[in-house]
């Protein structure tokens, strides 16, 4: 079996409102994203053809807007949705999430990742 092509999003800055106690909430933050959208078919079967490939464009503009609509507790949560809006908007055959906030002292950040799909 051949490894599906992929499309890759790194360090996407997403702008949110997150946290458990209220206090976090209440300003926002800056996450990162790193973004893997597994595709169905190979690259060599699009013909350099923008409708048979992902937008990735239209998907780093998407992931903004979910991540600035509403505030959240987890970041898991986000991470989520994120994933889920990529398979369900986008086509992509699976997904990877990898979700980072800095917010703890003496740590570079905290991160979640999911993996949907194939």
């Amino acid at each position: 079996m051949t490894a599906a092509d992929e499309i890759r999003l790194s360090c996407l800055k997403l702008t949110t409102h997150i946290g458990v106690p209220d206090e976090e909430r209440a300003g926002s933050q800056m996450l990162e994203a790193d973004v893997i959208m597994r595709l169905s078919g190979r690259f060599e079967t699009m013909q350099d053809d923008i409708n048979a490939t992902i937008d990735y464009a239209a998907v780093a503009t998407r992931l903004q807007q979910i991540a600035a609509g509403k505030p959240r507790c987890l970041i898991e949560t986000l991470a989520t949705e994120l994933a889920e809006c990529v398979l369900r908007e986008f086509g992509a055959e699976g997904v990877t999430i990898d979700l980072r906030k800095r917010i703890l002292p003496d740590t570079d950040h905290v991160a979640v990742r999911v993996v949907r799909g194939v």
